[in-house]
């Protein structure tokens, strides 16, 4: 058959093919040839005819097209899986943080003759990277990272080594940083709850056929791998990060439905180490004495507990609705130290009242709940078991911050997550976000 005729045989005609004698003319009906169903054969061509519509399948892309259009396609399916909630919520705090972390500074760069936008600039700089970090871990499948585990474990507790060395910077009494180029610094400890959440989680879900909870064996080395680097840090020392840690493994223990008198003696245990530290001088008199001010807040209200005491009127002063972004006595009058990092929330407080606090409250209970649901809804135990322990690190951690706060916990120094600021804690809670991320698209 030749390529015409190929062409008429796929010419549709509507209308009657031979009018009666007496009847008008009528005019040719329209025609339609499709060639969607046929092979792309340039020859198949529509007859020269007004009245002739040829339908033709769209070509398909080709080349760097079809592959910019692939990777299009499969970016699209990948975001439609990410949680939404649980990165908004995580951005609206790292932006809220901006805004406090800038209130908090503005006023004493001015007076000092100093870019007033300088620690504004650093915290956007450290949540764009930190966004970064979070969608890097994202992408990686977390089953990926159990490989992983023991090489990066190296690492830390090599970094955790470096700070104990010449090459460690102190700040405010501990040992805990290294200093960068231009200024920065990175403080390992805040990295070491990551891998200790990898180390206890990979660990504790390897277990036996027909076994559905882990062995007392297995228990002892998940803790032997988080006692290493918690000494490390007791050294520096910092409490904070330690206090934090041992909650991080209380709560992994729980859910890995070990033995129950685990968790039992781990709480015992924790009681017992924190008063032999004191007994032992492992930690120094300032630290102590942050214990005995929390037990007696009205202790030397202008020596160890000043910070406390100013913070608390700051946050009384607030009221209902606050005083206004940049209008707060206390925070503009520099009346609260360290009010960017650990009295941060001093700020929301002051300057946005009981609402403003509330709702940066509200969010990060809504990156606990999707935190929850992820790990709840996880296919295998080491997914449940990171998810666990990134969500009990932010509960812990942001009920520290702000209970310090309000003078109902203890002061440690650790910061507020995605609010503080602080260039590792930054980085460090995004990766958080990153592994419950990459635990929530691989369980749907």
């Amino acid at each position: 058959m030749s390529p015409a005729d190929r062409t008429d045989s796929r010419i549709k005609t509507s209308g009657p093919a031979n009018p009666a004698p007496n009847q008008a003319p009528v005019q040719p009906a329209e025609r339609t040839i499709d060639l969607r169903g046929g092979p792309d054969d340039p020859k198949l061509k529509a007859p020269n005819h007004p009245n002739v519509v040829v339908v033709t399948r769209r070509p398909a892309p080709s080349g760097r097209v079809a592959k910019v259009a692939d990777r299009m396609r499969v970016g699209a399916t990948d975001f439609r899986r990410y949680d939404p909630v649980l990165f908004g919520c995580a951005l609206a705090l790292s932006l809220l943080g901006a805004v406090l972390v800038w209130s908090a500074t503005r006023g004493r760069l001015l007076a000092a003759d100093d870019d007033p936008n300088n620690f504004l600039t650093r915290h956007l700089l450290n949540m764009v990277i930190g966004i970064s970090l979070g969608w890097v871990v994202t992408r990686v499948d977390y089953r990926t990272l159990r490989a992983y585990t023991p090489m990066v474990y190296g690492v830390v507790i090599t970094m955790l080594l470096v700070v104990l060395s010449p090459v460690g910077t102190t700040i405010n009494g501990a040992k805990a940083w290294i200093t960068l180029p231009a200024g920065f610094t990175i403080q390992p400890g805040e990295f070491a709850k990551i891998i200790v959440i990898l180390a206890m989680a990979m660990v504790l879900s390897e277990r036996d056929v027909g076994r559905d909870r882990p062995s007392d064996r297995d228990v002892r080395q998940a803790l032997i791998w988080a006692a290493v680097p918690v000494a490390l840090i007791m050294l520096q020392p910092d409490l904070g990060t330690v206090l934090i840690i041992g909650t991080i493994v209380i709560g992994i223990v729980a859910v890995s439905n070990a033995r129950s008198r685990w968790v039992v003696g781990l709480i015992a245990a924790a009681i017992g180490a924190a008063l032999l530290a004191i007994a032992l001088g492992v930690l120094d008199q300032y630290q102590i004495d942050r214990l005995l001010t929390f037990t007696d807040p009205d202790r030397d209200l202008q020596g160890i507990g000043y910070n406390t005491a100013q913070a608390r009127i700051a946050i009384g002063g607030g009221g209902l609705l606050g005083q206004g972004l940049f209008n707060g006595n206390q925070t503009q009058g520099a009346f609260v130290p360290y009010q960017q990092t650990d009295f941060v929330f001093s700020v929301a407080g002051e300057e946005l009242g009981l609402i403003g606090a509330s709702i940066l409250i509200a969010l990060v209970g809504v990156i606990l709940w999707r935190g929850i649901q992820i790990a709840r809804l996880a296919r295998d135990p080491f997914g449940r078991l990171v998810a666990t322990g990134v969500v009990t690190w932010f509960a812990f951690q942001a009920f520290e911050n702000i209970g310090m706060n309000l003078g109902i916990m203890p002061v440690t120094g650790v910061p507020l997550p995605f609010v503080s600021y602080g260039g590792t804690s930054m980085f460090a809670a995004w990766i958080g976000i990153g592994l419950l991320q990459s635990v929530h698209i691989r369980s749907r």
